[in-house]
């Protein structure tokens, strides 16, 4: 655990070199702290050269600080207060009293033992710290401060029903490392992860049976802290830009001319060429399709005159031939007026076999024949 928070101590520092910070330059702060901890073995030490030594198990720390920033130095006024359990006592060559001979006087053992019983230190210290990084960012910070510590060890013994080994406590200068990472929260108030080396040198304290003792505390710690941050100086709002005098506007453009009307689609005059079944006058699908197109052609055509010129193939008597021509005029000339032509504007006129458009033999059904030729325009239907 001693080597890692060291650890932790050297790579925070490297990172501190990078740059240094602005922080919360001219404000007061209060901050409050909580963490884990842990301490080094104590070692007791008496004038005869004895020696025993305290084991902790995890202990906790708790902490309050007031402060100044003064840009990348901040001063600051802790206090804290640290408590380990204890785990086991080396009785080492002092030994540990383990019970009263029938005179009253101490009975000792030598061994390692589980123990009972406390540490607490209760800490006034000064800190200094230097500030590096981005206010608005990560700041890093690695520091010290030197005080004064109380150490109590409180109910320490080994054994039940026996005198105890220590109940006593000394006040004595102390000193201690810090580094730390802090981040905003919000402008008033940033979070931080804090690791403290703690060191109080030659404690004097006496045991159960009045023997002086000599030792050392060392504790390390890692809290997590909040700190509200109150006052500092008011950042001046940059003074407006001269008034700048500016050119009058130039008129704004005419409005462009209006586009020319469209020009009139061209009159598509045909023909249009509607093919029929053999022996048939009915409009098929394909034939509707064509007269679609002439139909969508005539309205570009104002009001032309429409000219239908029916026509047959040579399958049938002539005579029979010019009838079947004059019903296939009669189809077209319903579906066109059937869809808004004029009845008084469309001509026809009935040609039988006698105008093929595929010459033939007489008696031959030819497709190509059997059809309705449309005109628009100038002359239809004259």
């Amino acid at each position: 655990m001693t080597r890692l928070m060291i650890g932790l101590l050297s790579a925070t520092a490297a990172l501190a070199l990078a740059s240094p910070a602005s922080a919360r330059d001219g404000q007061v702060y209060v901050g409050l702290g909580a963490g884990i901890g842990t301490a080094e073995d104590t070692e007791f030490n008496d004038s005869d050269g004895g020696l025993a030594s305290l084991d902790t198990d995890l202990g906790w720390e708790g902490e309050g600080v007031i402060g100044y920033d003064a840009g990348p130095v901040r001063i600051e006024l802790e206090g804290a207060y640290k408590s380990f359990d204890l785990s086991s006592l080396d009785a080492g060559t002092i030994g540990v009293p383990s019970g009263l001979n029938s005179d009253n006087s101490y009975v000792y053992a030598f061994g390692t033992y589980d123990a009972n019983g406390k540490v607490e230190v209760m800490s006034g210290m000064v800190n200094a710290l230097l500030d590096f990084g981005d206010e608005d960012a990560l700041t890093f910070s690695v520091g010290g401060g030197i005080g004064v510590s109380r150490v109590n060890f409180s109910d320490v013994t080994a054994f039940a029903n026996s005198p105890g080994f220590l109940q006593d406590d000394d006040a004595r200068f102390s000193w201690q490392g810090i580094a730390q990472v802090r981040a905003p929260l919000t402008d008033r108030i940033d979070t931080s992860v804090k690791y403290k080396y703690h060191r109080v040198d030659s404690l004097d304290v006496s045991d159960s049976n009045n023997r002086v003792f000599n030792a050392d505390f060392v504790s390390h710690s890692v809290l997590g802290t909040i700190i509200f941050n109150f006052g500092g100086r008011t950042a001046v709002p940059p003074s407006p830009p001269p008034p700048t005098r500016t050119a009058p506007l130039p008129p704004p453009p005419a409005p462009p001319a209006p586009p020319p009307p469209p020009a009139a689609a061209p009159c598509n005059q045909g023909p249009y060429i509607v093919f029929f079944d053999w022996d048939s006058a009915d409009i098929t699908p394909e034939a509707a399709t064509v007269l679609n197109s002439a139909l969508t052609a005539y309205g570009d055509c104002g009001t032309a005159r429409v000219m239908l010129a029916g026509h047959t193939d040579r399958s049938g008597t002539v005579a029979y031939n010019q009838g079947l021509a004059e019903r296939r005029n009669a189809s077209v000339r319903a579906y066109m007026t059937g869809r808004g032509v004029p009845v008084a504007r469309i001509s026809s006129e009935a040609f039988g076999e006698s105008m093929p458009r595929v010459p033939t033999a007489d008696g031959v059904r030819e497709l190509q024949n059997r059809r309705v030729e449309i005109t628009y325009g100038p002359g239809s239907g004259s």
